[in-house]
Parts: structure tokens; sequence; C-alpha cells
């Protein structure tokens, strides 16, 4: 069952969940990044063998396999991704200030036990006096979980994935 409300505001898939708790979700993860909470950030991930975190490089649907990606992690990767982070001495000293939106979310796909949902982001990242913004469009599929959900996959398209991009000093 889908319903349309105007413009598509309301949203209930056919797994009864509606597109403002997808919405509320994505707030939540962009604030969880946003104030470095790494514990908390991967705690939305689920606990099974097919997550991944996928930023790709040189266009937007390249084979990662084959690839170079700036970013293609499993969850085993994403912790150590985070351990990294954690041990950056310069980062531990002044982390960088984040600040994004996530608009536009649409819930994509819907299957047995998972939706997709993508989104656009604009965020704002200083660090050491250094102000630069980046801007995307994030895919999740997320697993509903009791009352909340579950991040299997994520990728994410940066705008500027063909251009030389610095070193990512924070979660995107």
């Amino acid at each position: 069952m889908v319903v349309e409300g105007f413009a598509g505001w309301t949203r209930v898939c056919a797994m009864g969940i509606e597109r403002a708790a997808i919405e509320r979700f994505l707030y939540h993860e962009a604030r969880l990044m946003d104030n470095h909470r790494y514990d908390d950030w991967l705690a939305l991930w689920a606990e099974d063998g097919q997550v991944t975190y996928w930023v790709p490089c040189n266009g937007d649907d390249i084979d990662p396999v084959v690839n170079v990606s700036i970013i293609y992690d499993t969850r085993t990767q994403l912790r150590n991704r985070i351990a990294r982070l954690r041990e950056t001495l310069w980062l531990r000293e002044q982390a960088p200030r984040l600040r994004r939106v996530v608009s536009n979310v649409e819930v994509e796909s819907e299957a047995p036990g998972e939706v997709t949902a993508s989104s656009n982001f604009i965020l704002a990242h200083l660090h050491r006096h250094q102000q630069l913004l980046w801007a995307g469009t994030s895919t999740h599929t997320l697993i509903p979980v009791g009352g909340g959900f579950r991040i299997r996959s994520k990728k994410v398209v940066l705008i500027n994935n063909d251009e030389p991009i610095p070193n990512l000093l924070f979660l995107i």
C-alpha cells in the first residue's frame, strides 16, 4: 500500500513505514556525524556482512571492486576508519566544525525487510581557519529494526568526485 499526500509529503510504504520516519533517521545520522559521535553513528549500521559505505571516485556508478573509490568500506573497515579519526593528533587537538543540511528525501524502492531512500546534502566544513562546502547525494538502504532503522549500505556521490579531493577528516 502506498499513500501519497500533497506533493508527496506523506508516504506510507508497503511495510507501513512513513517517509517522515526515514527523514528523522537521516537527520539523526547527520547530527551524529556533525558532532563526531562516532560510536553512536557506528551503532546505526547493521551487524550483517552486507554492510557497505561507498563514496565513488571519477563517476557516480563505477564498479567499486575494479575501480578506485574515495571510500569503499565494510563494517570492519568502518571501525578502523573511526579509530584512525580518533588517533589523528591534529584532529584530537581541533576537530573540524561540521554542519550539514539534508533535503529532498525520497523513498526510491522497497523490498521485503528493507527500504532504499535518497537525499541531497550540503555540508559546511571548517578546520584550521579554512571553510569548505561539500555537496552531493546519499542513497541509504535501511533495514527496519524495532521502531527504527539500521543502515545496510550508504552510497555518497559527491558532485566533485572527479576533481582532486582533500583528505576527508570527518564522516561524509
